[in-house]
C-alpha cells in the first residue's frame, strides 16, 4: 500500500468515526426546533458564510428543524452613511427616526435576508425570507430606556424612535413549516398596534422566536468563544440562577450581559437550553450540536 492510499485510508477512518459520534446527537435531535441567531463576523466573512449555510442545510437534512434569525448593524450603518442618512447613538443605542427605520427594513429585509436566503438555497437547502411584518409573526411596541444623568443623578427616558421589542410572537407560519422542508430566515422587524415598523434588536427577537416555537435549542453566533470566567477561561454551563450572581460579582460585564439576558428569559419560558458560542469558528454550530463536549457556553434552567 502506497503512502497516499495509507493517507487517504486514515482520512477516511476519521471521518468514519466522526459519522458514528454524531449518530446519537442525531437521533436525540431529530424533529426538535434550534434557532439560530446569525450574526457578527460570521455574517461578513465571505467564508465562514458559506459554511453557515452549508451547516444549515445540513441541520434539516437530518432532521431538524433550524430557524434563522438574523442581524445587520454594520451593513446598516454603512447603507446610511452612503444615503447621507445622519444616525446618532444614546448609550449605544441606535435612534431611529421615520427616514432611518425605512432603511434597516430595506437592509434587513431586503439585501441581508435575501442573501441568506440565496446562500442556504445554493447550499442544498430550502430556506424562505421573512420579516416579523409577514404573518404579523412579530408583534411590536416601542422599547423604552432610561438613563441617569451623572451629574444631577437626574433618571430620564430615552426616545429611541421607532426602535422594538416583541410584544408578541405569532408562532403560526413557523408551526406550518416545520412539517414541510423549508427553513425559515428571519428579519428583525416588528409591527406595532397602528401599522409601525419597528427595529428590533435580533438577539431578542431570536429569544422571544426559540420561546414562541418551543424550541429545543436558541444558538447565539458572536464574536467570543462563549462566556468567560475571572480568568479569562470559559465557562462551558451555567444554570439560569447563576447568571446574576456572575453580574453581581463582575464576571459578566459590557455586552456579555444583554446575550445572557436574552439566554435566561429564554430558557424560564421553556427554551431546553441555550447556547453562546463563536460564530467565528467554521462549522461551530455543528461541533457544538453533535459532538458530546460542545464549543460553547449553555445555559439550562
Amino acid at each position: 500500500m502506497t503512502q497516499k492510499n495509507i493517507s487517504d485510508t486514515k482520512h477516511w477512518l476519521r471521518t468514519a468515526r466522526t459519522i458514528t459520534e454524531a449518530l446519537p446527537f442525531m437521533r436525540r435531535y431529530a424533529g426538535k426546533t434550534f434557532v439560530i441567531k446569525y450574526g457578527g463576523h460570521a455574517m461578513v466573512d465571505a467564508e465562514l458564510a458559506t459554511l453557515f449555510a452549508s451547516d444549515i442545510a445540513l441541520l434539516k437534512q437530518v432532521g431538524i428543524n433550524p430557524i434563522v434569525v438574523h442581524g445587520g448593524g454594520p451593513q446598516i450603518g454603512r447603507m446610511l452613511e452612503r444615503l447621507q442618512v445622519k444616525s446618532e447613538f444614546i448609550d449605544g443605542l441606535r435612534i431611529t427616526d421615520a427616514n432611518t427605520v425605512e432603511v434597516v427594513e430595506m437592509v434587513l429585509s431586503g439585501t441581508i435576508n435575501k442573501s441568506i436566503v440565496s446562500a442556504i438555497n445554493a447550499a442544498g437547502g430550502r430556506a424562505v425570507g421573512l420579516s416579523g411584518k409577514d404573518g404579523n409573526l412579530i408583534q411590536a411596541r416601542k422599547l423604552r430606556r432610561t438613563t441617569r444623568d451623572p451629574d444631577s443623578n437626574i433618571e430620564k427616558v430615552l426616545d429611541l424612535g421607532f426602535v422594538g421589542e416583541p410584544s408578541l410572537i405569532d408562532p403560526k407560519i413557523l408551526t406550518s413549516l416545520q412539517s414541510s422542508d423549508i427553513i425559515p430566515v428571519i428579519a428583525p422587524i416588528g409591527v406595532g398596534a397602528g401599522g409601525e415598523t419597528y427595529n428590533i434588536n435580533a438577539d431578542t427577537v431570536a429569544g422571544a422566536v426559540a420561546a414562541a416555537a418551543g424550541a429545543s435549542r436558541l444558538l447565539l453566533l458572536t464574536d467570543v468563544i462563549g462566556v468567560l470566567d475571572k480568568a479569562g477561561e470559559l465557562i462551558q454551563e451555567l444554570k439560569a440562577d447563576q447568571v446574576e450572581k456572575l453580574r453581581a460579582d463582575g464576571t459578566i460585564t459590557g455586552g456579555m450581559l444583554p446575550k445572557l439576558e436574552t439566554c435566561v428569559r429564554a430558557v424560564n419560558e421553556g427554551v431546553e437550553a441555550a447556547v453562546i458560542l463563536d460564530g467565528r469558528v467554521p462549522h461551530s454550530m455543528l461541533l457544538e450540536i453533535f459532538t458530546g463536549g460542545g464549543i460553547g457556553t449553555l445555559i439550562s434552567r
